[in-house]
């Protein structure tokens, strides 16, 4: 019997890599594993996943103010309340409920932070 599918990995295009990894390191404590810089910026999810940040060409569209599309990670308790009070701080917040701290990213992305047990 094969195994579920599981996250390999996500890539979210961006105009500046090394801002939106910075945000992604900043507030989610996620390390860099490898750059590749100028193309893409590479951080560790834990086990074999990895988020990529990728520079986004010239022709591609950039994200529509107020997108609702959430890209959410699982974190404890007290990771929920640190990005919390960061994304306060930079003026990111975007809701909570409760169990998910919603937040923007650099490039207007919405991403939650979320302690939800499935």
């Amino acid at each position: 019997m094969s195994l579920p599918p599981a996250v390999h990995h996500v890539a979210l295009r961006t105009g500046d890599i090394h801002s939106l990894a910075a945000f992604y390191a900043e507030m989610l404590g996620l390390p860099l594993i490898r750059d590749l810089a100028p193309r893409s910026l590479w951080l560790g999810l834990g086990g074999d996943a990895v988020l990529m940040i990728e520079s986004r060409q010239a022709k591609e569209p950039t994200l529509p103010d107020g997108t609702m599309d959430l890209v959410a990670f699982r974190v404890d308790a007290a990771r929920k309340a640190a990005v919390r009070e960061a994304a306060l701080a930079r003026g990111c917040f975007d809701g909570e409920t409760e169990h998910t701290v919603y937040v923007r990213d650099p490039d207007h992305r919405r991403v939650g932070v979320s302690t939800y047990e499935f």
